[in-house]
């Protein structure tokens, strides 16, 4: 019995695995040595995706809404009412009354762009995404400094000797590459040095050389004053500042007169430990990893801004073991004009995208241009999503609610119409990877066969297009090119065909998949080919330095070489000491001073920040909605058998806290925020912070009929956001009672 290369869909990094299969269903899977990202690296989700595959909930075949229960119907019949419904909502009410809702592609990597376009060649720019209902904060904060909300920081874990991780625990997320093996190596070299800031003792704070277990919702105090202690005591690299960045005599003030002791009593630090990470973190080949911890708390988009500022002072941006930019392109400027809102919320599209956690108030809502019309794809947001209640009531006032997903999922349920999508492991999927130097390219072909009608997302989107009229007439010569099986005549044919009808690049990815995704069985496939087409100069150099000769046929070469080495190869090098020459800004320098900054750090001061933070007598305690350990996962992996044994939902609560509220290990008790409450069982932890509790995500899911473990976005208030619409889900106030 062979192996199959594939992939791990459960997190972004999609650790290379190879699986064996036995009767359609996958039997063994161990970590791919050949992977070059991962070489061989896996976590216990890798070991499980046989659970997310082979599942109970598994929907096969086109769902209507037929009073309160679904019956089967046939993808013509389901396409066609689906149009005609969509056609009589825009004549109506207009193209704002239509939105996307997509999740974070580990699963549907080439599926999310077909419905992102198709809304969009529709009219509407509502694309409702998970990026933004957990980075929307740090996209703001890099458009305004780095001049692309689009651009992103790897930081150089092959040359740093010092990583500063804040409100992040890769040893349960593993979400750089090999996480787990770089903090391990690096806890045991003492010529490096890790720190951590994370209010518990995470796992990965036990292995740790410094943690600083800051006291929640104070990340902004803890930024201003780590910045204000290198600014005073000459830390700072004003030979890096003067070449690369723009505004440092302009921001002195925000930190000259900043009490940072008193700071720190309000964060809970000790003085001395902070001064010995800021002295460290200057002076090093530094880099630092944030994550959910600051990006869904308090201050989040301005930590975000004071972290690029913090980089920026010690010369760690676009260096070796620092932090380099990857990413990029136009982004959307939040004080243009032309830039879309929400209508009810006011709130700007962020990197192109919205945030999920204010639809609710876009559909219950009066509003003539509220929306009416939603497709979600590759999404659950009953349970990924800020205030499941909320979503409940909104979902229901819809006119159109269209879900497509590989199974019933608590929100496909209540949809009108269920489309039933292939996995990753029955379709052509992939996604790149490797760091700021390595680019590397991966398509994985399927390892199993779909045992329903379920289709590709692409051709999902791809029907939905052409019944909208979307796709033009094309010429027989392009779908016998297709059939060829010559991938540079089909190429010839399509850049004939577009030279003759230029309008039609708009619907490029529909026109590859109606023609050769129907020729080679899969739009996915047809899309990976499409992006090999035209490449840019630097593209191209960037190839010719990984061993594709430079010529008209280099993205054919590269095409091919992805589908002959289905665990990655790669496909370009970047030359890395001209990363910092990719800033966006006007001035081609990282710009430090935001006039639209002045107003708010001059209110993150330690006498305001005590009295905000400052308890709720109601609701004392403060919940992080929100954990990462190696016993979740995202949605799609449902059935609760994949964790036997364990306790994988469970609300951690310090001793202190249980033993003054009478609780006692494994007792049931109910959660109370402001958004509803929740039972579940009590976990004592002592690595857990006193007056602080803790919920993992993605449980309370209603696997074959059956409610498992409690679902926390039932506790969390849609209202509870930051200014550009992210959840503030590490700082939840809450009470808890006995049951």
């Amino acid at each position: 019995m062979s192996w199959k290369k594939t992939a791990c869909v459960l997190c972004g990094n999609s650790c290379g695995l190879e699986v064996q299969v036995e009767d359609n269903r996958i039997i063994k899977v161990r970590p791919d040595k050949d992977n070059p990202i991962s070489e061989g690296y896996i976590c216990r989700k890798g070991t499980n995706i046989a659970f997310h595959q082979h599942n109970a909930d598994r929907v096969l075949h086109p769902l209507k809404k037929v009073g309160d229960r679904f019956e089967r119907i046939s993808w013509d019949q389901a396409i066609s009412e689906i149009a005609e419904k969509l056609k009589g909502i825009l004549r109506q009410h207009g193209p704002r009354s239509l939105a996307s809702l997509v999740g974070g592609g580990e699963f549907n990597a080439y599926g999310v762009p077909y419905l992102v376009r198709l809304v969009r060649r529709l009219g509407s720019r509502y694309n409702y995404s998970a990026a933004n209902q957990e980075f929307a904060g740090r996209y703001w904060a890099h458009g305004l400094t780095l001049g692309s909300q689009g651009f992103q920081f790897a930081s150089d874990h092959e040359h740093n000797d010092m990583l500063l991780l804040i409100g992040k625990n890769p040893l349960m997320s593993h979400n750089f590459s090999q996480a787990r093996k770089r903090l391990m190596k690096m806890s045991r070299n003492p010529e490096q040095l890790l720190v951590v800031v994370d209010p518990r003792l995470s796992e990965t704070a036990r292995i740790a050389d410094i943690h600083l277990p800051i006291r929640p919702g104070t990340d902004a105090l803890l930024v201003k004053s780590m910045i204000a202690i290198i600014l005073r005591e000459g830390m700072h690299n004003q030979e890096y500042i003067n070449e690369h960045a723009d505004g440092f005599n302009e921001i002195l003030p925000w930190f000259t007169d900043f009490d940072v002791r008193a700071a720190l009593k309000v964060c809970e630090l000790d003085y001395d430990q902070v001064f010995k990470v800021c002295r460290e973190f200057a002076t090093r080949r530094s880099c630092l990893h944030d994550d959910l911890g600051i990006l869904m708390n308090r201050h989040s988009a301005f930590v975000s801004y004071l972290l690029v500022v913090l980089l920026a002072i010690c010369g760690r941006i676009g260096v070796p073991g620092g932090n380099y930019l990857i990413g990029g392109g136009a982004g959307s400027d939040p004080n243009d004009p032309r830039t879309w809102r929400t209508m009810v919320t006011d709130i700007p599209a962020i990197n192109g995208m919205f945030p999920p956690n204010v639809m609710q108030e876009e559909i219950m809502s009066d509003h003539p241009d509220r929306l009416r019309a939603v497709f979600n794809f590759a999404a659950n947001p009953l349970r990924s999503y800020a205030d499941t209640t909320a979503y409940e009531q909104a979902f229901s006032q819809l006119d159109l609610l269209v879900v497509a997903d590989i199974v019933m999922s608590e929100t496909a349920a209540l949809a009108h119409y269920v489309l039933p999508s292939r996995t990753a492991y029955e379709s052509w999927d992939g996604n790149p990877g490797g760091g700021f130097s390595e680019v590397y390219g991966r398509i994985r072909p399927p390892v199993v066969e779909a045992e329903g009608e379920q289709k590709e997302g692409g051709e999902i989107f791809t029907l939905l297009a052409d019944a909208m009229g979307l796709i033009p007439e094309l010429p027989e010569s392009l779908y016998l090119a297709a059939r060829s099986s010559n991938v540079r005549e089909y190429r010839d044919a399509l850049m004939d065909y577009f030279s003759a009808n230029p309008e039609s690049g708009s619907v490029l990815q529909f026109i590859a998949a109606k023609t050769l995704g129907n020729a080679v069985g899969s739009a996915h496939l047809a899309s990976h080919f499409t992006m090999f087409m035209q490449r840019s100069a630097a593209q191209q150099e960037e190839a010719a330095r990984a061993g594709f000769a430079v010529g008209p046929d280099q993205g054919m070469d590269i095409y091919q070489a992805t589908i002959d080495h289905p665990e990655g190869v790669l496909v370009g090098i970047r030359n890395p000491e001209k990363n910092i020459d990719g800033l966006a800004t006007k001035s081609g320098k990282i710009q430090l001073h935001n006039p639209e900054i002045e107003d708010w750090i001059s209110g993150i001061n330690p006498a305001d920040e005590e009295e905000r933070l400052k308890p709720d007598d109601k609701l004392p305690l403060i919940l992080m909605a929100g954990r990462h350990m190696d016993m979740n996962a995202n949605t799609g992996m449902r059935d609760p058998a994949w964790n036997e044994g364990r306790r994988p939902c469970t609300l951690a609560m310090h001793p202190a806290d249980a033993e003054r509220l009478g609780f006692s290990d494994r007792q049931m008790v109910k959660v109370i925020t402001e958004a509803g409450e929740e039972t579940i069982e009590v976990e004592v932890a002592k690595d857990t912070r006193e007056g602080h509790v803790i919920i993992p995500h993605g449980f309370g899911l209603v696997y074959d009929g059956v409610k498992y473990g409690a679902n926390v976005n039932r506790l969390t208030k849609n209202t509870h956001r930051d200014h550009v619409g992210t959840p503030i889900h590490r700082y939840v106030p809450c009470r808890v009672e006995a049951v």
